[in-house]
Protein backbone atom coordinates (compact mmCIF):
# COMPACT_ATOMS: atom_id res chain seq x y z
CA UNK A 1 0.00 0.00 0.00
CA UNK A 2 1.00 3.36 -0.67
CA UNK A 3 2.42 5.51 2.39
CA UNK A 4 0.48 8.39 1.99
CA UNK A 5 -2.14 6.27 1.30
CA UNK A 6 -1.58 4.41 4.59
CA UNK A 7 -1.27 7.80 6.25
CA UNK A 8 -4.61 9.01 4.82
CA UNK A 9 -6.02 5.95 6.08
CA UNK A 10 -4.67 5.87 9.83
CA UNK A 11 -5.57 9.29 10.06
CA UNK A 12 -9.31 8.96 8.70
CA UNK A 13 -9.41 6.38 11.74
CA UNK A 14 -7.99 8.33 14.36
CA UNK A 15 -10.44 10.97 13.33
CA UNK A 16 -13.45 8.71 13.45
CA UNK A 17 -12.32 7.37 17.30
CA UNK A 18 -11.84 11.24 18.13
CA UNK A 19 -14.29 13.28 16.72
CA UNK A 20 -17.45 11.71 18.93
CA UNK A 21 -15.06 11.56 22.01
CA UNK A 22 -14.75 15.51 21.47
CA UNK A 23 -18.46 16.00 20.90
CA UNK A 24 -18.75 14.38 24.66
CA UNK A 25 -16.46 16.73 25.97
CA UNK A 26 -17.33 19.97 24.20
CA UNK A 27 -17.83 21.41 27.36
CA UNK A 28 -15.43 19.70 29.45
CA UNK A 29 -16.18 16.64 31.56
CA UNK A 30 -16.93 18.41 34.55
CA UNK A 31 -19.93 18.10 36.30
CA UNK A 32 -22.02 21.55 37.31
CA UNK A 33 -21.31 22.91 40.33
CA UNK A 34 -23.76 23.42 42.80
CA UNK A 35 -24.81 27.36 43.39
CA UNK A 36 -25.46 28.37 47.09
CA UNK A 37 -28.21 30.27 47.37
CA UNK A 38 -27.92 31.30 51.04
CA UNK A 39 -29.45 34.62 51.86
CA UNK A 40 -31.50 34.41 49.00
CA UNK A 41 -35.84 35.22 49.48
CA UNK A 42 -37.28 31.38 48.00
CA UNK A 43 -39.01 31.67 44.39
CA UNK A 44 -41.30 28.77 45.01
CA UNK A 45 -42.44 26.39 42.25
CA UNK A 46 -43.60 28.68 39.82
CA UNK A 47 -41.08 29.90 37.32
CA UNK A 48 -40.62 33.46 36.90
CA UNK A 49 -40.17 35.08 33.45
CA UNK A 50 -38.38 37.86 34.52
CA UNK A 51 -35.97 38.50 37.08
CA UNK A 52 -37.59 38.76 40.59
CA UNK A 53 -34.58 40.00 42.53
CA UNK A 54 -34.47 43.10 40.11
CA UNK A 55 -35.04 46.18 42.48
CA UNK A 56 -35.35 44.46 45.62
CA UNK A 57 -33.35 44.44 48.66
CA UNK A 58 -31.65 40.74 47.56
CA UNK A 59 -30.46 42.27 44.34
CA UNK A 60 -27.11 42.62 45.92
CA UNK A 61 -26.92 39.19 47.51
CA UNK A 62 -28.07 37.77 44.04
CA UNK A 63 -25.47 39.60 42.43
CA UNK A 64 -23.06 38.11 44.53
CA UNK A 65 -24.31 34.41 44.42
CA UNK A 66 -24.12 35.03 40.59
CA UNK A 67 -20.87 36.13 40.22
CA UNK A 68 -19.84 33.27 41.75
CA UNK A 69 -22.32 30.53 39.93
CA UNK A 70 -21.08 32.45 36.64
CA UNK A 71 -17.71 31.53 37.39
CA UNK A 72 -17.89 27.97 38.26
CA UNK A 73 -20.47 26.88 35.97
CA UNK A 74 -20.63 29.82 32.92
CA UNK A 75 -17.28 30.70 32.38
CA UNK A 76 -15.74 28.12 30.68
CA UNK A 77 -17.65 28.65 27.44
CA UNK A 78 -18.57 32.48 27.89
CA UNK A 79 -15.70 33.60 29.38
CA UNK A 80 -14.63 35.19 32.35
CA UNK A 81 -16.11 38.82 33.11
CA UNK A 82 -18.96 37.40 30.46
CA UNK A 83 -16.44 38.67 27.78
CA UNK A 84 -17.02 35.84 25.29
CA UNK A 85 -14.06 34.73 23.18
CA UNK A 86 -15.90 34.32 20.42
CA UNK A 87 -17.48 30.83 20.67
CA UNK A 88 -20.17 31.23 23.04
CA UNK A 89 -22.27 34.70 23.02
CA UNK A 90 -21.05 37.67 24.34
CA UNK A 91 -23.52 37.69 27.63
CA UNK A 92 -22.55 41.42 28.56
CA UNK A 93 -24.76 42.43 25.53
CA UNK A 94 -28.11 40.82 27.08
CA UNK A 95 -30.39 43.83 28.58
CA UNK A 96 -31.46 43.97 31.79
CA UNK A 97 -34.84 43.36 31.82
CA UNK A 98 -35.86 43.15 27.98
CA UNK A 99 -33.58 39.69 27.62
CA UNK A 100 -35.13 38.23 30.81
CA UNK A 101 -36.88 35.91 28.49
CA UNK A 102 -34.31 35.07 26.42
CA UNK A 103 -32.01 34.39 28.71
CA UNK A 104 -34.19 31.70 30.45
CA UNK A 105 -35.23 30.00 27.97
CA UNK A 106 -31.54 29.61 26.92
CA UNK A 107 -30.38 28.56 30.24
CA UNK A 108 -33.44 25.89 30.76
CA UNK A 109 -33.45 24.22 27.74
CA UNK A 110 -29.58 24.84 26.24
CA UNK A 111 -29.15 25.31 22.65
CA UNK A 112 -28.72 22.29 19.64
CA UNK A 113 -28.36 23.17 16.20
CA UNK A 114 -28.29 20.55 13.62
CA UNK A 115 -27.85 17.88 16.11
CA UNK A 116 -24.87 19.60 17.54
CA UNK A 117 -25.38 20.52 21.36
CA UNK A 118 -23.46 23.91 21.93
CA UNK A 119 -24.87 24.90 25.45
CA UNK A 120 -26.46 21.84 27.28
CA UNK A 121 -29.72 22.43 29.39
CA UNK A 122 -29.61 23.53 33.07
CA UNK A 123 -33.34 23.85 33.84
CA UNK A 124 -33.25 20.47 35.65
CA UNK A 125 -29.63 21.10 37.57
CA UNK A 126 -29.87 24.69 38.59
CA UNK A 127 -32.50 26.45 40.88
CA UNK A 128 -34.65 29.17 39.75
CA UNK A 129 -33.26 31.03 42.38
CA UNK A 130 -29.45 30.53 41.22
CA UNK A 131 -30.27 30.75 37.45
CA UNK A 132 -31.64 34.34 38.71
CA UNK A 133 -28.80 35.35 40.53
CA UNK A 134 -26.33 34.64 37.46
CA UNK A 135 -28.71 36.93 35.58
CA UNK A 136 -28.33 39.40 37.98
CA UNK A 137 -24.82 39.38 38.36
CA UNK A 138 -25.16 39.28 34.18
CA UNK A 139 -26.87 42.72 34.84
CA UNK A 140 -24.36 44.60 36.84
CA UNK A 141 -21.76 43.43 33.36
CA UNK A 142 -23.84 44.71 30.42
CA UNK A 143 -22.35 47.30 28.11
CA UNK A 144 -24.49 48.54 25.17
Amino acid sequence: MNPRLKLATALAALLGVAAPAGNAFAHGDVAPQPVDISGLPPLGDELRSENPYRNTSAYERAKEIGAKAFNQNCARCHGLGAVSGGIAPDLRYLVPGDDDEYFLGRVMSGSVRNGVTYMPPFGEIFSQEAIWAIRSWLDSVHVE
